[in-house]
């Protein structure tokens, strides 16, 4: 296993690399945390809209009761995509390598062969058409499924129901592309050097459970406020499961991605976890363990029984857990490659506070904005007498 903490010699590996562009360290850290956090919120947001997609096409009853929950989540998708664009537009040389001038032109001082090879991909129009593209996608299936279900409250019938499914089926199969690819352009081109074919459904498996532990500590909450009595334990039970589910799944793909690089030891793919495990002094050796053990090891725990995943307490303990987790998760994905060994935390977790502040103002304010029960679901009787 020594293996581990030796792999790579060059500047990336032993953390005394730097990046050039002359910006302050504070403002660098202040850039890419705006698109950290920025990034983990959108992610959680159009889950929201995928879980209400999941349920439509497999005629799911027993989440209708918590259905209006997943549309207000969504709400982040327009300003959280408006700042997305707005932070790589100023701040994109501070956070993306191949952005900065002459990487990518031969004879230049910086020039970079590899991030040159990679530029009809790696180019800046392009990669500013796919950003609109990603999120212009989720944000008008989100609203057209909102739409719809509103119309649905004031109309009944099953014709909105129907739309609905057909709706999300189309949905789930662009963002099936589109939520990868986003996690290659977002995550991954930080580190423009290193890959992995399986990043992308890594980045979507940590914004799937994050969005379903924040769907799941928000029924809690309005449960405990009087505002969803038809909320359940057998309806908690299902959300434990999928949340006990899915943290094995993220932990599946976490070590498929790190066993197989361990093990073929190849310099241009160990670097990325020789940076978190022992590069730039050690400074995310420990973010890196704790990654593993609040993510995995202790949801695990928490809910292997039944009656841990029909309990409130225990539920809000653990969702509140992932969601800090999966957020340590987003910045050790994106600090090695960009602040290397001067990272910090006050600015990170001060503005994950500000974009945590805003998401729930502008969701509450959706879910104030129609009944919290969809009374004329198809299905809202199945749910409301739902048992497990």
């Amino acid at each position: 296993m020594a293996a581990i903490f030796h792999w790579g010699t060059g500047p990336e590996a032993t953390g005394t690399a730097t990046h050039g562009t002359g910006s302050p360290i504070w403002l660098k850290r202040l850039i890419i945390s705006l698109w950290h956090s920025n990034l983990f919120f959108v992610g959680v947001s159009a889950v929201g809209t995928v879980f209400l997609a999941i349920n439509y096409v497999a005629y799911a009853g027993w989440s209708v009761v918590i259905k209006r929950i997943s549309e207000a989540f969504s709400v982040w998708l327009v300003p959280g995509g408006v700042i997305m664009l707005v932070v790589f537009l100023l701040g994109r040389h501070d956070i993306f390598h191949w952005t900065q001038e002459g990487v990518m032109t031969k004879g230049a001082a910086n020039y970079d062969p590899i991030i040159a090879a990679k530029g009809g991909f790696l180019s800046g129009p392009f990669y500013i058409f796919r950003m609109v593209s990603y999120l212009t996608i989720w944000a008008a299936f989100s609203w057209k499924l909102r739409k719809l279900s509103l119309e649905e409250d004031l109309h009944g019938g099953t014709r909105y129901f129907h739309t609905s499914v057909t709706m999300s089926a189309g949905f789930l199969v662009l963002y099936a592309v589109t939520s990868s690819m986003s996690g290659w352009d977002w995550v991954m081109s930080v580190d423009v050097h290193w890959f992995s074919t399986l990043f992308g459904w890594y980045v979507f498996s940590s914004w799937w459970v994050s969005g379903i532990a924040g769907i799941t500590l928000t029924a809690i909450f309005l449960k405990q406020n009087g505002y969803l009595r038809m909320l359940n334990a057998n309806h908690l039970h299902d959300l434990g499961k999928l949340i006990f589910g899915f943290s094995i799944f993220w932990t599946y793909l976490w070590f498929s991605q790190f066993m197989l690089i361990w093990y073929a030891n190849l310099p241009e793919e160990a670097v990325y976890f020789n940076q978190r495990l022992g590069g730039f002094n050690g400074q995310y050796t420990g973010l890196f363990f704790l990654n593993i053990v609040i993510n995995f090891v202790f949801p695990f725990l928490a809910l292997m029984t039944r009656d841990a995943k029909r309990q409130m307490i225990i539920l809000k303990i653990v969702c509140i857990a992932i969601l800090v987790g999966h957020w340590i998760d987003f910045y050790l994905m994106l600090m090695p490659g960009t602040m290397r060994g001067e990272n910090g935390f006050l600015i990170e977790i001060g503005v994950a506070a500000i974009f945590l502040g805003a998401f729930l103002l502008l969701m509450t304010r959706r879910l104030a904005g129609a009944l919290l029960i969809p009374v004329n679901h198809p299905f809202v009787e199945e749910s409301v007498h739902h048992t497990t």
